[in-house]
């Protein structure tokens, strides 16, 4: 039974690691190369990351600065990034591009708490499903008597302290971004 919930809190683990990569992407008002590191660039007949022909990096607080390494597609990143929905508009100096990052506004930064939110509630949903189904399978090995009733109590009780530690780590994480969206 051990073995399963090791395999039970590496994908706890993964699902807190998810919501931290989802929540990376979203816009606090300060220049972060998870904003645009993933955008699809067609370059050389195929589609690429952006973080895969450039490198991304942050000169001050309030800007991205990208260079291709092979000058002839900056015109290709420069449209990629303007048409990304991301509402970013790259200035193209040459041989990089460079993307101020406007301040967001307070009903934008109240909209985004909500998305915080909303992604922490999904990540949440996922830890119960995951649970339910180990659950479900501590129950079923009960039943066929692989474990005594004791094991099966006692995995029962180290599977819902995990998952609430987990919810803890999930509730830390959208607090902390929550508090990043809303500063100015």
């Amino acid at each position: 039974m051990d073995e399963h919930i090791k395999k039970f809190e590496s994908s706890l683990m993964k699902a807190v690691e998810y919501l931290e990569n989802e929540l990376s992407g979203l816009r606090t008002g300060r220049a972060n190369a998870a904003l645009v590191e993933d955008i699809d660039v067609e370059a050389y007949g195929n589609s690429m990351k952006l973080k895969g022909v450039a490198s991304i990096s942050i000169p001050d607080a309030k800007s991205i600065m990208i260079s291709p390494w092979d000058p002839g597609i900056i015109a290709a990143i420069e449209k990629s990034i303007s048409v990304s929905g991301l509402n970013l508009n790259p200035t193209n100096m040459g041989d990089h591009l460079r993307i101020n990052i406007p301040s967001l506004t307070e009903e934008r930064r109240k909209e985004l708490t909500k998305v915080v939110k909303e992604k922490g509630e999904e990540a949440k949903v996922s830890l119960r499903n995951l649970r339910h189904e180990l659950v479900s399978e501590i129950k079923k090995s009960k039943n066929d008597g692989v474990i005594t009733e004791d094991e099966a109590y006692k995995a029962d009780d180290k599977v819902n302290k995990t998952v609430s530690k987990y919810n803890e780590a999930i509730d830390k994480i959208v607090a902390s971004k929550q508090q990043e969206m809303m500063e100015v």
